[in-house]
C-alpha cells in the first residue's frame, strides 16, 4: 500500500507541475503569444517573476496571493488550475490503473481543462489544442491497433453530425473548434465513447447553461466547449462502465 501512496504522491506532484503551464497556455494562446520564450510577469507591474514564486501551490501561499513586487492581487485561477490538474491526474490513475492509457488519458484531461477555461472566456478553442488531441489519439491506436476502424468510425461520427448542423445553420448553431474537438476526440474515444461523451455534454450544456441564464442572466450564446470537455473526462473515467449498464438496462 505505501509504494502505492508514494506512486501517487509523485502523480500529484507532476500534475500540479504541469498545471502550472497550462496557466500559460491558457493566458498566452489567445493572445497569439510566445509559450516557450517569453518569461512568466506581473499582470500589473511587468517585473519578471523568478523561478521561486513559481512553485505551484506553494508560492502562491506563501506570496498570499499577492505579487512580490508591486502587491497586486494574483487570481485564484492559478493555483486552482494547478489542484485541478493534480487531483486529475491522481483519479485517472485511481479508475484506470498504472498503464501507459492512463498516461495519455492525463494529458487528454490536461488539455481539456486549457479548452474548457480559453471556450468559456472567449468561445474559441485553440486550433493546436485540438491538433494535440488528435496526436494523442494516434499514439493511443498505435498501442492498440486493433481499434483502428472504432476510432476511425469515432472520428467522422459525431464531427459529421456537427459539419452538417454548421452548414444548415450557416455557422449560427456550432462553432467550427467544437467540430474539431469532437472530431480529434472520437479519433481517440472510438465511435460509442465519443456518442456518449456529446450525449453527456450536451445534457450539461443544457442544463447549467439555463441556470446560469437564470441565476447570473448569463445570454443565450453559449461556450460549448466547456461542456464538451467535461463530457470526454467522464468518458474517460466510466464511459465503458455506462455503456454496458446501459445495454443491460435494455436487455431487461
Amino acid at each position: 500500500m505505501q509504494p502505492e501512496i508514494f506512486l501517487f504522491i509523485i502523480i500529484f506532484l507532476y500534475g500540479i507541475v504541469l498545471g502550472s503551464f497550462l496557466n500559460v497556455l491558457i493566458y498566452r494562446l489567445p493572445l497569439k503569444e510566445n509559450i516557450a520564450t517569453n518569461r512568466s510577469h506581473c499582470m500589473r507591474c511587468g517585473k519578471q517573476i523568478q523561478w521561486y514564486d513559481l512553485v505551484p501551490l506553494v508560492s502562491y501561499i506563501i506570496l498570499r496571493g499577492k505579487c512580490r513586487n508591486c502587491g497586486d492581487k494574483i487570481s485564484v485561477q492559478y493555483p486552482l488550475i494547478e489542484a485541478i490538474n493534480g487531483i486529475g491526474y491522481v483519479l485517472i490513475f485511481t479508475v484506470n490503473g498504472f498503464t501507459l492509457l492512463s498516461i495519455l488519458n492525463c494529458l487528454l484531461y490536461s488539455i481539456l481543462i486549457v479548452i474548457a477555461v480559453v471556450d468559456w472566456r472567449t468561445f474559441e478553442i485553440p486550433f493546436s489544442l485540438n491538433v494535440s488531441i488528435g496526436v494523442l489519439a494516434i499514439f493511443k491506436i498505435i498501442i492498440d491497433f486493433s481499434n483502428l476502424l472504432d476510432s476511425l468510425i469515432g472520428f467522422c461520427v459525431i464531427s459529421g453530425f456537427l459539419l452538417i448542423l454548421f452548414f444548415i445553420t450557416r455557422g449560427r448553431g456550432i462553432g467550427g473548434g467544437d467540430i474539431k474537438l469532437m472530431a480529434a476526440a472520437g479519433l481517440y474515444l472510438g465511435w460509442k465513447n465519443i456518442i456518449l461523451a456529446f450525449v453527456i455534454g450536451c445534457i450539461l450544456g443544457a442544463v447549467i447553461h439555463l441556470i446560469l441564464m437564470k441565476v447570473y442572466n448569463k445570454n443565450h450564446m453559449l461556450a460549448f466547449g466547456p461542456y464538451l470537455s467535461a463530457g470526454i473526462l467522464i468518458t474517460i473515467l466510466y464511459g465503458d462502465k455506462i455503456i454496458d449498464w446501459y445495454l443491460k438496462y435494455l436487455s431487461i
